[in-house]
């Protein structure tokens, strides 16, 4: 061996030790998070031994979170989403009553604090308890957990099982509740209405991408067929019926000692406990022989005394949602005027709030609309900015506007504006008369997507279906009978756009995440706008120049498409690192705004932001 292969060999040597090293240190990390998640310090403390203001009948608000993640995906909130959701209730004055609270509120006339919270935590993951309970201590919060019994036999680790549950019990901080013995679906129909009949929650969660709001859940109506006719006698539905609540109440007995007392009926907003009056009878005397109160409503928060206990509604708070949209939802849902987060005071100050209300974080100026409405800030100091360059990452879901005025006046009849609205790119003036739209370009264009027919995406949506069935089938010849129904339905003929069929352009899910970075040059008479860095429009004719100030605003996009959260009326635009400087093609310009972190702070949070994307690899790929 040559003296510079023992080089080379000992320096490959020193990088593994240093690998391994970290390695290791990430590793003891990762158990040292997840060590004291699952360690319980302290002990809640009720209201009752707090001072706790108590004035007459104020009803209670109720919250109910599907779940809590590490960093929050499109379902489940992150722990410092929900932190932040939470501290921000706490300093409100909020505290958390139990569900003896409520029972005693309802059956025995008993007034609770006059600001009072419920909160839940639906389907049971194990994620939510080791997330959440931190949380929950620091605050001296108190919750449920909902589960469904017939994940206990099977023992998915991503579910809590009873010894757990009954751990959980025992730190004080949480109660037990259930969504119903089992998530499953009936009389499900694709978008196109073809019949798809019964789905468990893994053909359902296959088959969502072509799903519309045409199903039930399990509980709520006759099994029918393909035209509505039940296939299912009255005796047999009710039979199917009490098999649940008779195994709910048998697997929660057996396994923890006792049915909770709190139930959530699947799904919401019936008007009763059912989509059938029948139906409807046998889940009401179930839900009142078993339960001491069910939550049958979904989309507002608020409960109060005129309300039974067996009719409550909940809100179901967004993993997307930032702080001030839920204490916008709140605020409206109990009338009542309560004081918007306002994050970074520094950095407010540059800002002059007209509607809605403004967060500021970090490098992201985040500003909710008000129910139906807009939101809208004026940049202080702006009055005479003309010919400049703007640069910001617009954050906000795809269903909604996130809009940047330009030289405008300060009642707004003379502005130029550029807008990102329902996934379209605007430009509009407006010179004391009507608004006028210069350009709109469609960003699913922009990117270059290519379009589908109506046919094809039903073909597509058919092979899906079939395919999931063949996967999930319960016995080989039913397999057989889908695989030769799929095989033909490939071959199918779909005729394409470019065919001459029509276009299938889908809904805008209100739940579609959007990140778009906006640049920005106005010289002039011109105006010229990159998307993503890619050219959207060059030299745009502008009506005569006119120096202005700059307004950010936000407006909600419509109720667009969701499965849940059919309410939500309200919209966060996210407007990150905005930069603005004078357009003059000078080497250096002047630097009018900048909203980007500065020196220390931007090291800081670049070293923060690093951190957690490496936690998260390791936590993914371990």
């Amino acid at each position: 061996m040559t003296i510079s292969d023992e080089k080379y060999t000992a320096r490959k040597e020193r990088n593994k030790r240093i690998r391994v090293v970290g390695q290791i240190f990430i590793l003891l990390t990762v158990g040292a998070i997840c060590l004291l998640a699952l360690f319980t310090w302290g002990t809640y403390e009720p209201y009752t031994l707090q001072k706790t203001k108590i004035s007459g009948d104020k009803g209670f608000v109720a919250l109910s979170y599907f779940g809590v993640e590490r960093t929050g995906n499109q379902n489940l909130i992150g722990k410092q989403r929900l932190y932040e959701h939470l501290r921000a209730l706490k300093d409100l004055g909020y505290v958390t009553i139990t569900q003896q609270d409520i029972i005693d509120y309802y059956q025995s006339g008993k007034d609770l604090p006059e600001k009072s919270l419920f909160l839940i935590f639906e389907d049971g993951r194990r994620d939510t308890a080791i997330f959440s309970q931190r949380i929950l201590e620091n605050l001296n919060f108190k919750a449920t957990m909902l589960t469904y019994p017939e994940k206990f036999s099977r023992k998915d680790p991503k579910f809590l099982m009873p010894a757990e549950l009954t751990d959980l019990e025992k730190t004080t901080f949480w109660e037990l509740g259930t969504n119903g013995y089992r998530l499953s679906f009936i009389n499900v129909f694709d978008r196109y209405d073809n019949y798809l009949g019964e789905l468990d929650p893994l053909k359902h969660a296959a088959i969502a991408p072509y799903l519309g709001r045409k199903y039930n859940h399990y509980l709520m109506d006759f099994i029918r067929d393909e035209y509505g006719i039940p296939k299912e006698s009255y005796n047999r539905m009710k039979e199917r019926i009490n098999y649940d609540y008779e195994t709910l109440r048998d697997v929660y007995t057996k396994s923890i000692g006792y049915v909770p007392g709190l139930y959530i009926l699947m799904h919401s907003n019936t008007g009763s406990f059912g989509n059938n009056d029948k139906v409807s009878a046998v889940n009401g005397y179930w839900i009142k022989t078993l339960f001491n109160m069910n939550f049958n409503r979904e989309g507002f928060a608020f409960n109060r005394r005129n309300s039974s206990i067996y009719d409550l509604t909940r809100m179901q708070p967004q993993a997307y949602w930032h702080t001030n949209h839920l204490l916008m939802r709140i605020k409206y849902d109990i009338q009542q005027d309560l004081a918007f987060v306002q994050g970074d005071l520094d950095k407010q100050k540059a800002w002059e709030t007209l509607q809605g209300a403004a967060e500021f974080q970090e490098e992201s100026v985040i500003l909710t609309s008000l129910p139906q409405d807009r939101g809208l800030l004026r940049l202080k100091n702006s009055n005479d900015f003309e010919d400049l360059k703007l640069s910001v990452r617009l954050k906000g879901n795809k269903l909604g506007l996130q809009k940047v005025y330009l030289r405008a006046d300060e009642s707004l009849t003379r502005f130029l504006s550029v807008a990102l609205v329902n996934n379209v790119l605007t430009v509009t003036e407006k010179n004391g008369g009507a608004e006028q739209e210069l350009m709109a370009l469609d960003l699913d264009q922009h990117d270059g997507k290519e379009s589908r027919s109506i046919p094809e995406d039903k073909k597509a949506a058919e092979i899906r279906a079939l395919e999931t069935f063949v996967k999930y089938a319960d016995s080989v010849e039913k397999a057989k009978l889908y695989a030769v129904r799929l095989k033909d339905k490939k071959l199918e003929y779909a005729p394409a756009v470019t065919d001459g069929a029509e276009e299938y352009v889908p809904d805008l899910s209100v739940h579609a995440k959007g990140d778009r970075h906006l640049f920005l040059a106005v010289k002039g008479n011109k105006m010229s706008i990159a998307i993503d860095g890619k050219e959207a429009v060059t030299d745009l004719q502008l009506a005569a120049p006119k120096a202005g100030a700059v307004y950010l605003e936000t407006a909600w996009g419509g109720y667009g498409w969701s499965q849940r959260n059919l309410a939500d009326d309200v919209y966060d635009g996210v407007f990150e690192k905005l930069i603005i400087t004078e357009n003059t093609g000078a080497k250096q310009e002047k630097i009018l705004f900048d909203g980007g972190l500065q020196g220390f702070e931007a090291v800081k949070w670049k070293l923060k932001q690093g951190w957690e994307a490496l936690i998260t690899w390791f936590m993914i790929n371990l």
